[in-house]
């Protein structure tokens, strides 16, 4: 049986989304930073749904760390037909005073990793019948966001990129989609520095359970791009017919730092 592979596995939507393949009998190779958290979860995951689960402790954020995710499948000889590029963060606060080391970090992880990744798995999801790659992206994605701003750029980026690839894949066994979550009860406002937004965001978050569940069903149905929420789905749409100012005025104001 083929796998599902799952960067960021080890917590949020990533983590739920593991869940919910493990769920359908779908066996799990996940990828993230923490190592005592894929061991439990795995054991816990392999053990309550009775499906087979490995685990590799890496940090995707390293340059060419792609290339260990596939060294590794392929000294273990593990069939993928699910790529799911899930590991990603936010940096909060102005460009000039957040340290370039962090940005690149940053932009390493949420860029580079997933266009590596695709390129070396694409000939391995095009052995099966059907395959499918899910990159997540964010609804900060459609605008500018001063303060978020690098953050909000390689989620654009992730768009683009994924909407390319879907095209360049039409016709193959390979169905390309792009998941855009809106703010999700997550460690991402911990992660970002956002822990003085924190109370003003948990009112309008999902939670990452249902954000997983409608992605993993719209990967299934060849969904081009996911908007999990109303809410969310409405103010991306709002971006298309607004002049961009707007949406990005507004922006500045929910973000602005102190």
């Amino acid at each position: 049986m083929p796998y599902a592979l799952i960067t960021g596995a080890s917590g949020g939507i990533g983590l739920c989304m593991a869940r919910e393949l493990a769920q359908r009998k779908i066996d799990l190779l996940l990828v993230a930073r923490s190592q005592d958290r894929l061991s439990a979860l795995s054991k816990q995951l392999a053990n309550e749904f009775g499906i087979a689960v490995e685990y590799l402790c890496l940090d995707l954020s390293e340059k060419n760390a792609a290339l260990t995710v596939t060294k590794w499948l392929a000294e273990k000889s593990f069939p993928v037909n699910i790529l799911i590029n899930n590991a990603g963060y936010g940096l909060w606060g102005p460009v000039e005073t957040t340290p370039w080391d962090q940005l690149d970090n940053m932009m390493q992880l949420n860029m580079n990793a997933v266009v590596q990744l695709c390129h070396a798995m694409i000939p391995e999801l095009k052995r099966h019948t059907k395959s499918y790659i899910l990159n997540v992206a964010s609804t900060a994605s459609y605008q500018a966001v001063p303060t978020l701003a690098t953050y909000a750029a390689t989620k654009g980026f992730v768009v683009l990129f994924t909407r390319g690839l879907r095209m360049e894949l039409k016709g193959t066994p390979v169905s390309v989609t792009c998941l855009s979550p809106g703010a999700t009860s997550t460690n991402f406002i911990d992660r970002a520095g956002m822990e003085s937004m924190k109370e003003k965001a948990e009112k309008f978050s999902m939670k990452p359970e249902p954000v997983a569940k409608i992605a993993i069903d719209g990967m299934f149905k060849g969904k081009a791009e996911i908007l999990p929420g109303f809410v969310n789905w409405i103010s991306v749409q709002l971006t298309y017919f607004m002049p961009k100012a707007i949406p990005e005025k507004i922006a500045e104001g929910l973000y602005k730092t102190k």
